[in-house]
């Protein structure tokens, strides 16, 4: 799915195949567990709403990938590089999401995040997620696995 959004073109834009050495890296970089080449070309191919965000010298800031279906969206991924990280950029990229899906007709976002992941919580919640569940063993872990946190926001 492609929607235009209102960030200007060389800011962010749709995700593509050519994108994902950079986007691997990145993912790489961030997560312990991270998502895999096929994890990135499954959703561009099931045609998940796909984002980069670059800077003006076209270095990847961050990326995100959401699933939309009716009424509801899932976020299923949003990443930040290291290198970037605390400038505000996860908010930006959020918010863009969250125009993409209602542009969609989505009302609703779901996302699982980690417990161990505070960073990422208490962005969510400022956002205004709220949480409503726990998925058990949902993420891979050193010691074995790890909840999520289900946490849902209406758009």
């Amino acid at each position: 799915m492609s929607a235009v959004l209102s960030e200007p073109a060389e800011r962010i834009a749709p995700m593509r195949l050519e994108d994902l050495p950079e986007v691997l890296a990145v993912e790489q970089a961030a997560y312990e567990f991270p998502w895999t080449h096929g994890n990135f070309v499954d959703s561009l191919r099931a045609g998940h709403s796909a984002w980069t965000m670059r800077d003006s010298a076209g270095g990847l800031i961050a990326y995100a990938v959401v699933m939309i279906a009716l009424d509801e969206a899932h976020l299923l991924n949003l990443t930040v590089a290291p290198r970037c990280q605390r400038f505000g950029f996860g908010w930006r990229m959020l918010e863009a999401m969250a125009e993409n899906a209602r542009s969609y007709g989505a009302r609703t976002m779901l996302l699982e995040v980690r417990p161990s992941n505070p960073a990422a919580r208490k962005m969510y919640e400022r956002y205004g997620f709220v949480r409503i569940g726990t998925r058990r063993g949902y993420y891979p872990a050193r010691d074995g696995r790890e909840d999520a946190i289900v946490m849902r926001v209406t758009l």
